[in-house]
């Protein structure tokens, strides 16, 4: 496999996702054979519950947790970004712009192509894209008092909860990717970062995330 990759190491090594026919404890003994050999140098679980993360690391310590995070799904703000940050793991945030809902450049009136994922969210219902605008406003509003776009106020967000936070946004388009590199020039006010989260805060967002994890916990977080 190395060599197809022309490499002779895997920087980040994820297991996606966890299996619950194995020991978690399995696994990450594999994964140290590999890093002892050098073929890997980190490693990293996607979508794990807490008590998963807290047995893989003490096997083998994680570099990297991938679960998805963003102003419409915070689940990891309850217990595992509290874990990441006592045994020192970093987090990545997958679908950090919310399948690009907050974009806002999807509403209610969007019809989704036959075959696209994102018609399949249990959000991007019509009654529920509806119900879930008040977040737009909120990120155009603050956009435009930052001189940024919708997405730039997303992913910063993001990037201020805490300095070990990736985001990893998908683009499709050069300047999709060049628009969420500059998020990184957005900056915040601690005053600022508590008034958005507060208002934040105020939206319930509807419909339930996509049901697509597995492994020892369900739900993980």
């Amino acid at each position: 496999m190395l060599g197809r990759l022309r490499t002779d190491h895997i920087d980040l090594l994820y297991q996606h996702r966890v299996d619950p026919a194995v020991p978690i404890e399995d696994v990450a003994g594999a994964v140290g054979e590999l890093i002892t050999a050098g073929k890997v140098k980190h490693w990293g679980l996607s979508e794990p519950g807490p008590n998963t993360i807290r047995r893989a690391h003490a096997t083998q310590p994680l570099t990297a947790i991938q679960n998805e995070y963003s102003m419409m799904w915070r689940g990891p703000e309850e217990q595992t970004l509290p874990l990441c940050e006592e045994l020192g793991i970093g987090f990545v945030c997958w679908a950090p712009l919310a399948y690009g809902f907050t974009t806002g450049t999807i509403n209610p009136a969007t019809q989704f192509a036959a075959g696209d994922f994102r018609g399949m969210l249990p959000r991007h219902t019509p009654e529920n894209r509806a119900a879930n605008m008040p977040l737009v406003q909120l990120l155009q509003d603050w956009a435009v008092r930052k001189g940024a776009t919708p997405a730039q106020i997303s992913l910063a967000w993001l990037l201020a909860q805490k300095p070990w936070v990736v985001p990893i946004p998908s683009a499709t388009r050069v300047s999709h990717l060049l628009e969420d590199i500059a998020a990184e020039d957005v900056a915040f006010t601690a005053e600022e970062l508590q008034e958005l989260t507060t208002a934040l805060n105020a939206i319930t967002i509807h419909g339930d995330r996509l049901g697509i994890m597995t492994g020892t916990e369900a739900p993980p977080q």
